[in-house]
């Protein structure tokens, strides 16, 4: 007795547990609000929908054990039941009530999961926009449907139940005999299970009324949109009046089913049901497919011309892509002459900031030069913002916190892991357009402690994107704040972030909830102890807002002398009338999606998302705001009544915040994949899908995935300045020429924030796109040949930087970087710059501010063939015999050098390498100066 008492005593307390460190922790993030609505709410579905699902069932099976006939074992079936009522008979009053205990808490436990659906019922805001078919506003699809839905599957479940309860009882006493003579069902019985069954048929009507207003957001196919959304010719002119149709009918079959109370027979009702069973299949089922067979396919595209034109405004307005404006471009813009190519090189220059620090690519080179100890570490893709400089003038930057990793920890015990490592520490940040001598980063920030432009800020980092383990600080043991020459400094958290440990209850509930006993018994906490936990600040935004979508990709800012991380949330809906779903997890991967960049879906299906909330987590202290980005957004509203408080108005997010905000690539990446079709208007040209576009794979990766959007300062045609902007590349279906190119206002602070533009390339004069430009390096002789060589210096590999593609002045210039990693480093410089424009022979050569002379023909290029003054490849001869004589003799030093290596003679394996250094060296001045013959 007393183990057992123990043993439920240890379950009720590990219970407890899990909802004391619950409302512990989000009291501790100031949003107690949300942990206690969501409970009441989840606690008054579990009671209310469980109370109603017990009683039910529990009314029924006593009202047919009431109704049961005089006991008389007239046949060897009731003398086989007569012994189970017997041994039923004491038992009978708690039977009962386990029974519909038992199925009262499954429906409860059900009813408890629709809290989100319960909530945008009850709080749900009018979007002001109504579906062209029945008139209704879409929150009824987006909040109200819903919730009906559910109530009808909750009266399907318990009138299937109370039928079956009910059957049972009744035959179990004798109303309902299956072998005896006579008749089968006594009148009680008869009246009892008619009853139900009419119930039963009345919600089949409902369910059929319903239906009507669900064939808005029904997802079927059509030829040029496979997650088409909304009703076509067949839905409205065929499912449409058969829905109304069987609505009658099951409601005039239920009416039969209830006068069976009065006639005391199934044969009218058993007619009724069987009617109603032939007109689902006749009318619901046959009629439609015929209207679909002779009526809509001779002629599918004028039947569907108007439901497609209904579909295409719902989506645009649904993915917030209504006013992208798609601008004819002709992209194979050829100077005419020298003073045509003077223009367009200094346009270059103006046009678009070119970021050749690739964020993907960089990290190691961080890491490698400002990692400072083993136990930090930067995440594998760097994040783009951008900075002023010292002149003021807005520079975009790569940027990254040096995070705490625990893998890297000298020695790893409990104490080191959790109570003195308990930190990362500052930022460190590069210039995106430039790099130093050497190829690697040119720090604005570095060291540690970091110093550089960002200014006196907070550079404790206790949350991030890699800090996923528990810590607790500022109790009796000292942290590790950071090392340097003149050894370890020790810190003590001072932060009011996490929760307080002093208090034994706690201990023991974060002991049982965190399965560590030393919790509860440790010297090493004490007074002022707190517990740092969900540091993720996807995590933590998550938490205080569990309604909302979070983007795969929270970045840092140094704001206010504090480094916050900047999280983009999103509102979602997957009930938008005539709106096509898309998948969100397919929309947001790309080439360098990881399980870093992985977006966090609550609903994996959506065909309305908004980015209506920009979040904010401190790294020092943790502290989460959310702000109301989209201040039109119905969703938003509706969850802003649902949980008054937690999220702030638009004015309250700060000049210094605005200038760090950007458009998200989540979002970005879901609007392109819906343009690849959606950027059409006309139904006609929807239907045939000659228009549709495709998203190119990456190729600077043999990954097969499409290519990622990048963040980049530039103008378009139509804009007179530089802004930041977030771009990406269309080809047409199933061909590599490049379709169009898109670009998007990123910068929070711009009047024009968030409009999409859109360049659609001529279909009649192919241009190239990507991987076309991608196989156009990779295939000139000239750029082949030296980048072969720079792969044999040292068994070096070649790594290729973000393909940029920016439209110029009727032309289309494409940019990469190129990166040489060495075998004895483990991190990539920059080292090349590749260079394309229209027809002009692509270029590589070692600057940007180079490449960008020669392809215009300002000046020869350093290697191969010399570019005419116009622009243009005129296959002539080399002119730069300096340069390749050079590069020749890099080439034989470095044979002769691989042959006496392998012959074991190293004495003439250094002289081949001095050899080689000294060609190489030979070609490098050579190119500095022009490559003219003779220098």
């Amino acid at each position: 007795m007393t183990l057992g008492v123990l043993a439920v005593l240890a379950m009720l307390f590990v219970m407890f547990a899990g909802f004391w460190t619950d409302w512990l922790w989000y009291r501790s993030v100031k949003y107690s609000s949300v942990f206690t609505t969501t409970l009441l709410t989840k606690i008054g579905l579990f009671f209310s929908f469980g109370v109603v699902m017990a009683a039910a069932v529990g009314v029924n099976i006593w009202l047919a054990h009431r109704l049961r006939p005089p006991l008389s074992a007239m046949s060897m079936e009731q003398q086989s039941l007569d012994r189970y009522r017997m041994s039923i008979a004491p038992f009978k009053k708690w039977a009962l009530i386990a029974i519909t205990a038992v199925i009262g808490l499954i429906a409860g436990a059900s009813a408890s999961g629709e809290w989100r659906t319960w909530l945008q019922w009850v709080n749900g805001v009018p979007f002001g926009k109504k579906d062209p078919q029945f008139g209704m506003d879409v929150a009824f699809y987006a909040f109200d449907l819903p919730w009906y839905r559910f109530l009808l599957s909750f009266g399907f479940a318990c009138a299937v139940l109370c039928l079956v309860a009910a059957a049972l009882t009744h035959y179990l006493y004798g109303g309902l005999r299956l072998t005896s003579p006579g008749s089968r069902a006594t009148a009680a019985a008869t009246g009892h299970l008619s009853v139900l069954l009419g119930i039963f048929v009345s919600l089949k009507a409902i369910a059929y009324w319903l239906d009507r207003y669900g064939l808005a957001v029904k997802s079927s196919g059509l030829k040029s949109a496979d997650n088409w959304t909304g009703l076509r010719y067949v839905d409205a002119n065929a499912y449409l009046p058969a829905k109304t149709i069987l609505f009658f009918i099951a409601a005039i079959c239920a009416v039969l089913f209830f006068a069976t109370l009065w006639r005391r027979t199934w044969q009218l009702p058993v007619i009724g049901f069987g009617l109603m069973v032939l007109s689902a299949v006749l009318i619901g089922g046959l009629y439609p497919a015929i209207v679909q067979k002779f009526q809509v396919q001779p002629n599918e595209q004028a039947k569907e011309a108007p439901y497609i034109k209904q579909n295409i405004k719902a989506t645009r307005d649904a993915y917030d892509i209504q006013d992208s404006e798609v601008t004819p471009y002709k992209g194979d813009y050829r100077p005419t002459g020298k003073a045509d190519s003077q223009r367009l090189r200094d346009n270059a220059d103006t046009t678009a900031s070119m970021r050749l620090l690739d964020p993907n690519v960089v990290s190691p080179a961080f890491q490698q030069q400002q990692q400072v100890r083993g136990y930090y570490q930067f995440p594998s893709t760097l994040d783009v913002d951008r900075y002023k400089d010292k002149d003021g003038a807005e520079q975009d930057t790569v940027i990254g916190l040096r995070e705490l990793n625990i893998a890297g920890i000298p020695e790893r015990n409990w104490i080191n892991d959790h109570f003195k490592y308990t930190h990362g520490y500052g930022a460190v940040a590069a210039k995106g357009t430039e790099a130093s001598d050497g190829g690697g980063p040119k720090y604005t920030e570095s060291d540690l402690p970091a110093k550089g432009q960002l200014g006196k800020y907070q550079q404790r980092v206790y949350y991030g994107e890699k800090t996923s383990q528990y810590s607790i600080v500022g109790g009796p043991q000292k942290e590790l704040d950071y090392s340097d020459d003149s050894g370890e400094k020790s810190y003590s958290y001072r932060g009011k972030s996490g929760v307080n440990l002093g208090n034994p209850v706690n201990r023991a509930a974060y002991a049982v909830a965190f399965g560590e006993p030393q919790i509860l018994y440790s010297g090493a906490i004490g007074d002022g102890s707190r517990i740092l936990y969900n540091r993720t600040p996807k995590e933590r935004v998550e938490s205080v807002a569990p309604w909302l979508t979070i983007d795969g990709d929270a970045y840092p800012a140094v704001i206010d002398g504090r480094i916050k991380w900047i999280v983009d949330a999103y509102t979602t809906s997957n009930g938008y009338p005539y709106a096509s779903r898309t998948t969100l997890g397919d929309s947001t991967a790309d080439s360098l999606t990881d399980g870093q960049r992985a977006v966090v879906a609550q609903q994996n299906q959506v065909n309305y998302i908004r980015n209506s909330v920009k979040a904010t987590v401190d790294a020092y202290d943790g502290s989460v705001k959310l702000y109301q980005w989209d201040d039109k957004d119905p969703v938003l509203k509706t969850w802003m009544k649902s949980f008054p408080g937690t999220v702030e108005k638009k004015s309250a997010i700060s000049p210094a915040l605005k200038e760090h905000l950007r458009y998200p690539q989540d979002l970005f990446k879901v609007q392109r994949q819906l343009l690849t079709t959606y950027h059409v208007t006309d139904p006609g040209t929807f239907y045939t899908g000659s228009e549709r576009w495709q998203i190119p794979n990456d190729p600077t990766t043999k990954s097969g995935n499409a290519v990622p959007p990048y963040y980049l300062s530039m103008k378009m045609p139509d804009q007179k300045n530089r802004a930041f902007s977030l771009t990406t590349t269309f080809t047409p279906n199933k061909r590599d020429n490049l379709g169009a190119f898109m670009a998007v206002d990123a910068n929070a602070t711009s009047g024009e924030y968030g409009k999409i533009r859109l360049l659609k390339l001529p279909s009649e004069t192919p241009v190239p796109g990507p991987q076309l430009v991608q196989s156009k390096f990779n295939s000139d002789p000239v750029i082949a040949n030296e980048l072969n060589i720079l792969k044999k210096f040292g068994d070096s590999e070649i790594e290729y930087g973000n393909l940029l593609t920016v439209p110029l002045d009727g032309g289309l210039l494409y940019v990469e970087p190129v990166y040489l990693r060495g075998a004895n480093t483990n991190y990539p410089l920059l080292k090349k710059v590749l260079v394309s424009y229209g027809d002009n022979k692509p270029v590589l050569e070692d600057s940007l501010k180079d490449a960008l002379d020669v392809v215009f023909g300002k000046k020869a290029p350093s290697t191969g063939t010399e570019q005419p003054p116009g622009g243009g490849d005129t296959g002539q001869p080399p002119s730069d015999q300096t340069v390749q004589q050079a590069l020749a003799d890099a080439q034989k030093a470095y044979e002769e050098g691989e042959k006496a290596r392998a012959g074991g003679d190293w004495a003439g394996y250094g002289e081949a390498q001095k050899k080689l250094k000294a060609a190489l060296d030979r070609a490098a001045k050579a190119s500095e100066k022009g490559g003219k013959p003779g220098s």
